[in-house]
């Protein structure tokens, strides 16, 4: 499929701010499902940026401002094919114990996907999910569409009832909350039974739900990797119950939502700051 996609993030100062800096994880990797066919990038007010990769394998863009602003846009446009995933059958079909032998031999290349951290704790009620979804026997394919299910059933998708700051434990809890919640809850489970999986921040086809749309199709949207035997990645969307596939654009990865953010900066002003977000991605007709 053929998408264009445009991610505008606007900041609004409720005085003139001296400076700020931001890094923008918004420049889409190249990768067997996706083909990008342009990308651009624009910040107003303007400003020469800089450009490195981090640990995860983010492009990162780093822009700053040291003049007085009352207003910061950030503009991400694109224009991307999608291809139906290729699934590694034969990894998908190993039982969970052999998965966790053979990851065992490759912890120095995947270490930092199997470890907590403070916005994904491991443990507690993970371990009960853990042991049901991802016992011996169980075949890696059947633990994993278990567990998206299961998040997609037990755990109500209400925007508002979370923020960033939310713990997982109170998640777990009151069993409601947005994507990103969904897919910390499922990283928790993973990565208690011992099976590596990273955090996908991405872009999925906009539209009401009743017409075929996605539910977090308004903004960016969160979903998870988890790694196969065969050290292949294999992408769930729990808030959507769905293996991702064609209408799934992946922007940024990393540990949680932390690693992953699309935008993320600081300024330096006395007035307060306002943030709005909007994600528009039209599926285009393809040229024959």
């Amino acid at each position: 499929m053929l998408f264009e996609i445009v991610h505008r993030t606007d900041y609004r100062y409720g005085h003139a701010a001296r400076e700020a800096c931001v890094e923008a994880r918004l420049t889409p990797p190249a990768l067997p499902t996706q083909e990008i066919l342009s990308h651009s990038l624009q910040f107003n007010p303007s400003m020469n940026c800089s450009h490195y990769e981090d640990s995860f394998g983010n492009n990162v863009t780093f822009y700053a401002m040291a003049l007085r602003h009352d207003r910061l846009s950030v503009v991400n446009t694109l224009s991307v094919r999608t291809h139906e995933p290729r699934l590694d059958h034969g990894a998908l079909d190993v039982s969970c114990a052999e998965a966790r032998q053979i990851f065992a031999s490759e912890l120095t290349n995947i270490f930092d996907y199997l470890q907590p951290t403070s916005a994904v704790p491991t443990g507690g009620e993970a371990k009960i999910w853990a042991r049901q979804f991802f016992a011996g026997r169980h075949p890696l394919r059947e633990g994993l569409h278990g567990l998206n299910s299961a998040i997609h059933s037990k755990f109500s998708y209400k925007p508002g009832t979370t923020e960033n700051s939310t713990p997982l434990e109170m998640v777990w809890k009151q069993k409601e909350g947005v994507c990103q919640d969904f897919a910390h809850v499922m990283l928790s489970v993973l990565r208690t039974a011992g099976i590596p999986a990273r955090y996908i921040c991405g872009y999925i086809e906009s539209g009401p739900p009743e017409g075929g749309g996605l539910l977090g199709s308004m903004a960016t949207h969160a979903w998870v990797e988890a790694l196969l035997p065969g050290m292949t990645w294999v992408a769930l969307d729990p808030t959507n119950n769905q293996w991702c596939g064609v209408r799934h654009v992946t922007v940024s990865y990393g540990r949680d939502f932390r690693d992953a953010a699309p935008v993320r900066g600081i300024f330096k002003g006395s007035g307060p700051q306002g943030l709005k977000v909007k994600v528009t991605m039209r599926r285009m007709p393809e040229k024959r």
